[in-house]
């Protein structure tokens, strides 16, 4: 066996450029697929990891704008949702709705703790909007239903406001009143912070907020909560029984999707899903064919080799050489060559994806309004790198199996003969 791998070394240095070749065919294709599957699995992970942020079987509710005439009335009419609408999605689909809740925004408004103030804007919510949203307190608590049932004057702070107002210790404004305007509130709790998301917003009850602020009934927007919704069909069932009954209640066509906007997390999540699928397969058909042009590489040079070594072959043959001792020296070298060159375009590979991790992955991108990552952990398992070596080792071996054939089966005149 030393003496075969000994051969082969030496006619790969006969035939450096030969071996050259060869051996960059091999290492590119696993070098190219092993970095388009990490990129790839880089951008999958970070869409996730963006996704992950909230819960997937929920939906948010938005009033719009009529785009059809009903019950005498002209399209065009602003539609405003209001506490009807919650109280008719928490008692009307019961089947499939867990917890419901609104949200109120009001904008503009002043934190003040002695000199130190930060300008920000109210978000009123119900407690449901902590695990609808993962939403993690650091210090404190959040909303409970005594805070909405009493319309209590208390808020949660984001961490990086509480730290511009307390500089040194912020979690120990928790039980501190601040004032918000001209409105003393008692600090609750400290919200972590989420550079994916505004970091400007107070949290506050949404029935304090509605009341102070002169909302009467209305509604920001609806959230909620479901199960027993597994398909797309399931989803648009509901979504159409919701859309009619709420529409209805505002006097607007039960079939205009405009009157109303749902959006639907859970059918979002199952379209992302099928888009990142079709990412993942995408990039394993563009990896495979940079791996089969180096498999067709490895043949159409191991094709050259039987050709330039045909009459070695006979000389071999005619001093008593088998056929089989002949296939042996070609197949041989077919996986030295390719199990060599795969292995440094594997380290090649892993490389330049740890590079990826150590540059791109996890960094944050400013957006002006939030941060946000495109890349979060851009590598390949250990187990796709080696197996994708060993497929290419076994294909270059056995594009290597025809030629080899070819060479064992001449004849030693035939050989002698050949130029």
């Amino acid at each position: 066996m030393i003496e075969l791998i000994l051969e082969i070394w030496q006619t790969a240095r006969r035939n450096k450029l030969r071996t050259s070749l060869t051996g960059f065919a091999v290492a590119w294709g696993i070098f190219m697929l092993i970095v388009l599957l990490g990129a790839g699995n880089g951008l999958i992970n970070a869409q996730q990891e963006n996704s992950d942020r909230y819960v997937d079987n929920s939906m948010m509710v938005f009033g719009g704008m009529t785009s059809k005439p009903y019950d005498g009335l002209k399209e065009g009419r602003d539609i405003r949702l209001d506490n009807n609408d919650l109280t008719t999605t928490q008692s009307r689909f019961t089947q499939h709705v867990d917890k419901a809740g609104a949200v109120l925004y009001e904008s503009g408004a002043t934190i003040t703790v002695g000199e130190n103030y930060v300008s920000s804007s109210l978000r009123g919510v119900y407690p449901m909007d902590q695990d609808i949203n993962k939403r993690e307190i650091v210090a404190g608590r959040f909303i409970n239903d005594i805070d909405i049932r009493d319309q209590r004057k208390v808020l949660i702070l984001p961490e990086n406001q509480a730290r511009e107002l307390v500089p040194n210790n912020p979690r120990s404004l928790v039980g501190k009143v601040v004032k918000v305007g001209n409105l003393a509130f008692t600090v609750i709790g400290i919200e972590k912070e989420d550079q994916s998301r505004m970091s400007t917003e107070v949290t506050v009850p949404f029935t304090t907020l509605q009341t102070i602020y002169n909302y009467g009934n209305r509604v920001g927007r609806i959230n909620f909560t479901f199960h027993g919704l597994d398909t797309e069909k399931e989803n648009e069932d509901f979504e159409q029984r919701y859309r009619a009954t709420i529409n209805r209640q505002h006097q607007a066509a039960p079939d205009d999707e405009d009157a109303i906007w749902i959006w639907n997390r859970f059918t979002q999540a199952m379209q992302m899903a099928k888009g990142l699928n079709i990412i993942r397969t995408a990039l394993w058909v563009i990896g495979l064919f940079t791996l089969l042009s180096g498999i067709v590489g490895v043949s159409n040079i191991m094709l050259i080799t039987v050709r330039e070594r045909t009459r070695e072959f006979g000389i071999r043959k005619a001093i008593g050489a088998s056929p089989l001792s002949i296939l042996r020296i070609i197949i041989t070298e077919s996986i030295i060559v390719t199990g060599f060159f795969g292995y440094i375009g594997m380290l090649l590979g892993i490389c330049a994806n740890l590079y990826m991790d150590a540059t791109l992955g996890s960094k944050p991108i400013e957006t002006g309004l939030f941060t946000t990552t495109v890349f979060v952990n851009p590598t390949v398992g250990m187990a796709t790198c080696v197996g994708v070596t060993i497929v290419l080792v076994i294909a270059g071996t056995i594009a290597g199996l025809m030629p080899a054939v070819k060479a064992a089966k001449i004849r030693p005149i035939e050989a002698l003969r050949a130029e």
